[in-house]
């Protein structure tokens, strides 16, 4: 059981946010192992290509040196107060920005000490020499921009609908009812935030704000990060996923992200992967990988013709494309 207490000052300042750096990490995770999402799916070939850059490697070679119950909280700073829309700027900012002391305690000592095994030869040397936090920034500042930076605002969509409702619910019943309704694990308990887990922790947030941040990539875990006070976050799953009208980014009614927008509307005739690449200055890749999307919500069909195979939007996108 991890105790979090709580005083006067942490009530007034908790907060509901959203945190990109968590929902890209969550994603690079499923990505870089080949899994899938049981809401989203796969990530699919843009986000496969994105694992190819160097920085996005490293990263990578991160996340697999740590175990499943551990990941560096540097890699994900609590989102600050602020416009939603500067949120991930700051956060890239202050991963690049971590001090050698941070560095040396959750890399070099407790990645190794859950992982139980030295970590690889190019991290430690990078780690050693403080060069290590503005890699981690720019590969994932490269995974968002491949992958998650044309959908984030229908995603946004959703986690702002969640911290909506929970607002509302904090104003009429107070704060200890949005704690008891994040998620059966957790339990507001007099002056104290309770999380049902195998850890045994005990953690004073006296003094220090604390941030519920909806997310859907973690869906449907819990999960939280309270090694370093100043850094509490507990990421609990956002309301209204998994249902049949929520099956990811490209199925959310009304709002399908730039990239798939601009896509539908070319395609009113039949067009292949390499002419819509060409077409809008795209890789082909990560043409394929919004078609993907475009057809698990049935947005766009595909046939083939001769040794081409051609894509076009189905009837059911016509009401999107129309009121566009």
């Amino acid at each position: 059981m991890i105790r979090l207490t709580f005083g006067v000052q942490t009530l007034s300042r908790t907060r509901l946010s959203v945190s990109p750096a968590i929902e890209a990490v969550e994603w690079l995770k499923l990505a870089a192992t080949a899994r899938r999402h049981p809401v989203f799916g796969a990530p699919g070939p843009g986000a496969r290509g994105a694992l190819r850059h160097p920085d996005v490697k490293l990263l990578v070679d991160l996340l697999t040196a740590t175990s499943a119950s551990y990941m560096p909280d540097l890699l994900t700073p609590k989102p600050r107060p602020g416009p939603s829309n500067k949120i991930l700027d700051a956060q890239l900012a202050e991963i690049e920005s971590t001090g050698q002391h941070d560095v040396d305690a959750q890399v070099l000592g407790t990645v190794e000490a859950h992982a139980g095994r030295p970590l690889p030869t190019r991290l430690r040397r990078l780690a050693e020499s403080g060069r290590l936090p503005r890699r981690l920034a720019a590969g994932l500042a490269e995974f968002w921009r491949e992958t998650l930076q044309d959908d984030w605002p229908s995603l946004q969509t959703v986690l702002d609908r969640d911290i909506a409702a929970r607002s509302r619910v904090s104003a009429r019943h107070g704060i200890g009812r949005v704690f008891d309704g994040l998620h059966p694990a957790v339990h507001w308990v007099r002056d104290s935030l309770v999380i049902d887990t195998r850890h045994d922790h005990l953690v004073d947030l006296s003094d220090h704000d604390f941030v519920l941040a909806a997310t859907a990539f973690t869906w449907p875990t819990l999960m939280f990060q309270v090694d370093h006070a100043d850094q509490a976050t507990l990421y609990y799953p956002a309301g209204g996923l998994g249902t049949a009208d929520r099956r990811g980014p490209a199925g959310l009614p009304g709002v399908i992200g730039t990239m798939r927008a601009t896509l539908l509307t070319d395609l009113g005739v039949a067009r292949s992967t390499a002419e819509l690449a060409t077409r809008h200055g795209v890789a082909a890749s990560t043409v394929s990988y919004h078609l993907s999307a475009l057809r698990r919500a049935e947005l766009v069909s595909r046939h083939q013709d001769g040794r081409h195979v051609l894509y076009q939007r189905t009837e059911r996108a016509g009401p999107l494309v129309d009121g566009a």
